[in-house]
């Protein structure tokens, strides 16, 4: 099998739409939301050049209801009708 050379990317949309429909949901607008976690370190090649830095993990990638339709949503019941 060829090794891959290209990564495939999705819009907001298009992961909110897949993720919709992997759950069986036919109504509602849905949209991404990721949440995000904060640590800290210190980091540098020398011990004469550490600095104070932020590691900002993403912990989880999901859909959440939303009340308004937005560039993160997909209306359910048209992409995974009844």
């Amino acid at each position: 099998m060829a090794e891959a050379q290209q990564i495939c990317t999705f819009t907001y949309k298009e992961l909110a739409e897949t993720l919709v429909k992997q759950q069986g949901i036919h109504e509602g607008l849905w949209g991404v939301y990721v949440k995000f976690g904060i640590n800290a370190t210190n980091i540098g090649t020398t011990p004469n050049d550490i600095v104070p830095a932020a590691i900002v993990p993403i912990l989880e990638i999901g859909i959440q209801r939303f009340k308004e339709e937005n560039n993160l949503t997909v209306d359910a019941a048209i992409v995974k009708p009844a």
